[in-house]
């Protein structure tokens, strides 16, 4: 049986009314720890995508450009998405379930948050219901305000994202400050190291898209270093 099949036989004995917790502990050895994890990511995105009373096409594009899903897979895929996406109910507990199994890793959880962001943005419009479903969830996550607002600042439309909010630094902060924090953003970020820690395929993806940000951001600070006479290079 497929990942994603399995998926689909876990979502549908919750749906019976099998209890979360007896259905994810059945999921938590290797390699299903993946399956939880997967399951609990769609179930939140479902949601996410949901906050603001209608789950657009775009929304779905969205997730699925964060999760890489088989051909043969799209219609297990689907199945759960759409089972999840009915209503917000019990997105909390689905969040707690993904901070548990990231407890000790607090750039794995804004990764996850910054996914969301780009499914409740995929519409170009942030809704406010969107703004404090996520505002929620980075509470029970953990991640401070001052993180979530430099998510924010990557992805809330209208706006090219500001190199230095991507990278967490103060306009005029100085060189070694920014260089630092993009060194910082990199060890978190980079899909490789995540990859060796064992996290499960779908997670090591959107470490790659925060990877892609955070290089661009720190391309672009060069670049204007450079403009006016600074240093050139890292």
């Amino acid at each position: 049986m497929s990942i994603w099949a399995r998926i689909t036989a876990a979502v549908s004995a919750l749906a019976r009314g099998e209890g979360l917790g007896a259905v994810l502990e059945r999921l938590r050895a290797p390699p299903e720890r993946s399956v939880a994890f997967t399951i609990a990511i769609i179930a939140l995105g479902a949601k996410m995508a949901k906050a603001d009373g209608r789950v657009t096409r775009d929304e779905v594009a969205a997730f699925r450009r964060v999760f890489v899903i088989p051909p043969a897979e799209e219609e297990h895929a689907a199945r759960v998405f759409n089972l999840a996406r009915q209503d917000v109910a019990g997105f909390e507990e689905w969040a707690r379930r993904i901070a548990r199994m990231f407890r000790r890793s607090a750039a794995m959880k804004a990764q996850i948050l910054e996914g969301l962001l780009q499914v409740a943005v995929a519409d170009g419009e942030y809704h406010p219901a969107e703004a404090a479903f996520l505002a929620r969830v980075a509470e029970i996550f953990g991640v401070g305000e001052g993180v979530f607002a430099m998510l924010r600042a990557r992805h809330l439309p209208g706006a090219a994202p500001d190199p230095h909010a991507v990278l967490g630094v103060a306009p005029g902060a100085p060189w070694a400050e920014v260089r630092a924090a993009w060194r910082r953003a990199v060890r978190e970020a980079h899909p490789d190291r995540l990859a060796a820690q064992g996290l499960p395929p779908e997670a090591v993806k959107l470490a790659e898209a925060r990877m892609a940000r955070v290089n661009a951001a720190w391309a672009d600070l060069l670049a204007a270093r450079a403009a006016v006479g600074g240093e050139g290079s890292g």
